[in-house]
């Protein structure tokens, strides 16, 4: 239904198109990096579309099947295709249409978590395939391929265009694209196509691997960007910037920048001073009004606004920067028409202070395409995470009006309490996407992961231009949790209404979890949402359960938990510190003298055999390296290399350490750290350790 929608659509009569310059690769590389664009409705106009393995038996709303979850592993009841093209033969090999877009238009995104099989892509219905291999270089990085047909060096791309399991390479099409997978169905096949169909009669240059060569100097140059956006962007304005300081006492408002237009801001820098910062960047609400609107078009709390919640956690992206001393960027662009007006709420219990400035840029005001920048963040206290069927839909925007979508923060307390990702993963659940007279999801995911670029409820940090986890607390993926996309070339524009939802699909029932989100958008003047005011209440400030200790269900079925502490024969050079994340509410600290020193563990093994082995450890900036001994031998294997190393750069972390199955006869062993090292070249540094869990392995 919804692409019998879509291509009613494509086939209405056609605008008159104001003259534009064609789409090109090399225009769309360009656009990478061009967040000004974003402020205007687009021209050409076009609507991006999502082709995926969604479970299709979710095919009403509400209905019995609205939460399906089969979409990968091939034992879908209908196969996770637009159609089956051929029948899978005796050897089990099938025929499957990913997609067939008629028209002008362009790939702007593709992600997969682990696709097998062959994909052939044809474009503007030609006969030989631009792309004919394997269906994991396709969905997540096509561009090594066709950068060695082109002559460049694909590396330029990795880590910028090619961003964790997504690549953003732009792939233009004049007339037409269709993308076809080949494969057993029962071999795991997760994918996403974004594309853009642009309206009927768009110049588009269809897009061949010759490309990434005739447009290599561009595509360099937004590589460089892309790869260090604060240290690289260029801003339109060479002038200072208007500076922004105040404090502002428990309880009370200030307006603390106003601007007379029209204009923009292109750059907002805040820093929050507080006794307690953490609590402030919370319960610090910022508003930006613009042409004096009764409603702030940005509301939130400060620290949720800039991706940083909770707390600090510093990133590098297109749209935002936080760097770890707490200094904050803002490069989305802000239009006004007549005034802009920054003002600042202080809901919380402290003394506040602001720093910063805001770089204003020339920028008329166009009464048929400009738009305001908007910003208007939610939370959910006290929300039950749940599996199937009684998972949820959670709202990041319901608009209605004309507008485009451009990024997504999620900022969520996981109190889930067991230690693996079986277990106490929270995203199982998809992201959906109406926009105009969407009847089914123009936009329908497979995981919230996968929405985020990155696959398999990943535990690590990373950051990216267009995407990030700078906070996991641990073990695995519980604690606090915070997740950013920006949408750029992959921007959603809508012209009557949007509605962007993301369900919460837990592995287990979790009970206290907090849910707090931003649908980041822009949206011309008479654009309503569904927003409510942000109350002291919301702003509280969620924590962990006061006594964590890690159960054995799902991921930790069958396993023996044993807090470290209990495990030592000397305490000389331990101390146990305090806190929510730890078992039993702390964790042991070792501080090794000197390099070589030892620290030695009592390993309780009650069955002879195999065993499985898990070490939850802390790591933090000041943290250390060791290696580790079994009874006097190397213990190496699963997680475990020559040497451990538990630093990391800006966090405190619980993180789970595999090591290696080993065969022992039942009774107490000996497990030996042995100090290697510090952070930094430092002599030592201390090893913070939790809980130890084994069980026989089958």
């Amino acid at each position: 239904m919804r692409w019998a929608i879509l291509a009613a659509w494509m086939l209405s009569p056609a605008p008159v198109l104001q003259a534009v310059e064609p789409v090109t690769t090399g225009s769309l590389v360009g656009e990478m990096i061009d967040l000004a664009r974003l402020a205007d409705l687009p021209r050409p106009y076009f609507q991006t579309v999502q082709f995926s393995s969604y479970d299709r038996t979710s095919d009403l709303p509400g209905g019995p099947g609205w939460f399906a979850n089969s979409d990968g592993f091939g034992r879908e009841p209908r196969p996770n295709f637009q159609a089956v093209l051929r029948e899978p033969g005796p050897d089990g090999v099938g025929e499957y249409l990913v997609a067939d877009v008629q028209g002008p238009g362009a790939i702007v995104r593709v992600w997969s978590a682990a696709a097998e099989g062959t994909v052939r892509m044809y474009l503007d219905g030609g006969d030989e395939p631009v792309y004919d291999g394997p269906a994991r270089d396709f969905f997540s990085w096509p561009h090594r391929r066709w950068a060695g047909q082109a002559g460049v060096d694909p590396a330029v791309l990795e880590g910028t265009f090619q961003q964790r399991d997504a690549c953003y390479l732009p792939v233009p099409f004049a007339r037409g694209c269709r993308i076809v997978w080949i494969g057993p169905i029962e071999r795991v096949h997760f994918y996403a196509v974004q594309i853009r169909r642009y309206e009927p009669g768009t110049a588009v240059e269809t897009f061949t691997p010759a490309d990434l060569k005739r447009y290599e100097p561009e595509i360099r140059r937004v590589a460089a960007v892309l790869r260090d956006p604060a240290g690289r962007w260029t801003y339109a304005s060479t002038g200072p910037g208007l500076p922004i300081e105040a404090t502002v006492p428990a309880g009370g408002s200030a307006e603390v920048l106003r601007i007379d237009g029209p204009g923009a801001i292109e750059r907002l820098t805040l820093t929050v001073s507080a006794a307690d910062r953490d609590a402030a960047l919370r319960q610090t609400v910022m508003r930006i009004v613009c042409d004096d609107y009764p409603w702030g078009q940005v509301q939130s709390p400060v620290g949720d606004f800039f991706g940083a919640a909770p707390g600090i956690n510093p990133f590098n992206s297109v749209p935002f920067t936080v760097a770890a001393d707490g200094t904050m960027t803002c490069r989305y662009v802000m239009p006004f028409a007549s005034s802009l007006s920054l003002a600042i709420d202080n809901l919380g219990d402290q003394e506040v202070r602001l720093t910063g400035e805001a770089l204003r840029m020339d920028r008329p005001w166009d009464p048929q395409r400009s738009m305001h920048l908007r910003a208007r963040w939610r939370v959910n206290h006290d929300v039950v995470g749940d599996t199937w069927p009684w998972v949820q839909d959670m709202p990041f925007l319901l608009g209605w009006g004309e507008g485009v979508y451009v990024g997504t923060a999620l900022m969520l307390l996981n109190p889930n309490e067991v230690p693996w990702p079986g277990g106490n993963w929270w995203g199982e659940g998809d992201e959906k996407v109406f926009v105009d007279d969407d009847v089914l999801p123009s936009t329908f995911g497979t995981g919230s992961e996968d929405y985020f670029n990155y696959s398999w409820s990943a535990p690590d940090l990373f950051g990216y231009a267009y995407c990030g986890q700078p906070r996991n607390d641990g073990p695995a993926n519980r604690g606090f949790v915070t997740n950013h996309r920006w949408h750029v070339l992959d921007c959603l524009p809508f012209r009557k209404r949007m509605g962007f939802y993301m369900e919460l699909f837990t592995h287990e029932r979790t009970a206290g979890m907090s849910y707090a989100r931003i649908g980041y958008h822009y949206a011309r003047p008479g654009l309503i949402d569904d927003h409510l005011p942000i109350t002291r209440a919301d702003v509280r400030r969620p924590e962990l359960p006061e006594r964590f200790m890690p159960a054995a269900r799902h991921g930790g079925s069958g396993y023996t938990f044993h807090q470290v502490e209990d495990l030592l024969g000397e305490r000389a050079g331990t101390t146990l510190r305090d806190g929510r994340l730890w078992a039993g509410g702390r964790v042991l600290v070792w501080r090794p003298a000197r390099r070589g020193d030892e620290l030695r563990l009592k390993l309780p093994v009650a069955e002879a055999g195999r065993q499985m082995m898990f070490l939850t450890v802390m790591k933090s900036p000041a943290s250390g390296r060791f290696s580790l001994r079994l009874d006097g031998q190397p213990l190496k294997g699963g997680d475990v290399g020559d040497v451990v190393d538990l630093a990391t750069p800006h966090h405190t972390l619980s993180w789970n350490i595999r090591l290696p199955e080993v065969e022992r006869p039942a009774g107490e062993h000996a497990l030996t750290l042995r100090c290697e090292g510090g952070p930094d070249g430092a002599e030592t540094g201390e090893i913070g350790l939790d809980f130890l869990w084994i069980k026989p392995a089958k």
